[in-house]
């Protein structure tokens, strides 16, 4: 392979827009990931101001940007989600003189975010101890499928697998029913918020020792840290949780309930929850009853008290309860649809659904706001090598 000419990278410069206000403004970051949790990571920081530009190869770029329908402006929504705020080029990773010019550019960077198939930055000499030798100031941050040692650290993964693998389909599910997937990319969307913490936890401290480092995170690992209330119960126990639908293997009343024209989750979490509970269905002595009169009695008869507050639920509306029961303080909500959220009040008063400038397409922003204020939803996804001219490349 001929090695391509490329010019000197030229680092961003604060240009005195908004994000300039925003608490990582002035960080370089570069992001070579791709699909969603490291991306994700990548937004997460241009959204507190960071400069992100994001590293795609040349042909196709991030698989993501087909991972549709829906697609908008020729993109999946999924790419457009992900990656707004960044500005992006695409470098042939396999050319030396890519990887060189790379090397180069992040002399100047603050954190590298990657998440490429485990083994392949090792490849092409941009490891953690490469890089860090040549800029001991640079936070280095990697995204793992199944963590970044052990006899699986080099298997790539993706979400429902890791879901599978880590024991989240197991608690999943209806009581009766197969073992089930969480409806949404937890795991990479997690992860991505892993790492984002930690490259700003090692920026801070970097602030102290003038060094930066390297910060490790996995779809696996978030898995096991969202499953660490199951795993305290069953180190305790021996005993394996089991699939509650809505409700919860742990507090008693939690969970939904068919009314007549819908359904409607009950959060009843404690004792005195649940005497108001039994007084509004017309039954105080629920509250009294030593099956029912605790939680942890509750628990034990539940197939006795659930039947009960299902019966009373059925025999009207959704609306009717929900007006009785907020009236005495009962925790409770309507199961909405994705319509019927954006319809809220509450919704609007947090103006967390964001218009993304010069485009008619709206994203949730952050979910963070500082001093009152949410920050602004960054620039649309770059095209692919949209700012390769920005910098010199060629397009």
């Amino acid at each position: 392979m001929n090695p391509t000419k490329l010019p000197d990278p030229t680092p961003a410069r604060d240009d005195g827009s908004p994000a300039s206000s925003l608490p990582l403004a002035g960080i370089q970051v570069v992001e070579i990931a791709q699909n969603i949790a490291g991306p994700y990571a990548g937004e997460i920081l241009a959204s507190l101001g960071a400069d992100v530009l994001k590293v795609e190869r040349p042909e196709g770029g991030d698989d993501a940007r087909g991972w549709g329908p829906p697609f908008w402006k020729g993109m999946a929504t999924t790419f457009h989600a992900m990656n707004r705020g960044k500005r992006g080029i695409t470098l042939d990773l396999k050319d030396p003189a890519a990887v060189a010019w790379l090397k180069r550019h992040l002399l100047e960077c603050d954190v590298l975010v990657q998440n490429l198939r485990p083994g392949v930055m090792d490849e092409l000499g941009l490891d953690a101890s490469a890089l860090l030798a040549l800029n001991p100031r640079l936070v280095y941050c990697s995204l793992w499928a199944f963590g970044n040692k052990g006899p699986m650290h080099l298997k790539p993964g993706y979400e429902p697998m890791i879901q599978a693998f880590a024991g989240m389909f197991s608690v999943n599910g209806t009581e009766d029913g197969p073992p089930a997937r969480v409806g949404m990319q937890v795991l990479d969307l997690g992860t991505g918020v892993w790492a984002a913490l930690g490259c700003i936890a090692a920026l801070f401290r970097r602030h102290a020792t003038g060094r930066g480092g390297v910060v490790d995170t996995s779809l696996f690992e978030t898995a096991l840290g969202w499953l660490g209330v199951h795993f305290a119960g069953f180190a305790a126990t021996g005993e394996q949780p089991k699939r509650h639908r809505s409700g919860n293997p742990r507090v008693v009343v939690f969970q939904s309930f068919e009314t007549s024209d819908g359904e409607i989750v009950v959060a009843a979490a404690n004792d005195r929850l649940f005497a108001k509970l039994a007084r509004e269905l017309g039954h105080p002595e629920w509250a009294e009853d030593p099956r029912f009169s605790s939680n942890a009695l509750r628990v034990a008869n539940k197939t006795a008290v659930i039947p009960r507050i299902e019966t009373i639920l059925r025999t009207a509306s959704t609306s009717h309860w929900i007006e009785r029961l907020e009236a005495i303080g009962v925790p409770c909500a309507p199961i909405h649809d994705l319509q019927q959220v954006t319809e809220q009040e509450q919704t609007t008063a947090l103006d967390i659904f964001q218009a993304i400038p010069g485009a008619d397409l709206k994203v949730v922003g952050l979910p963070v706001s500082f001093d009152g204020q949410r920050p602004p939803a960054g620039c649309k996804a770059p095209e692919l090598g949209e700012h390769n001219g920005e910098l010199g490349l060629p397009r």
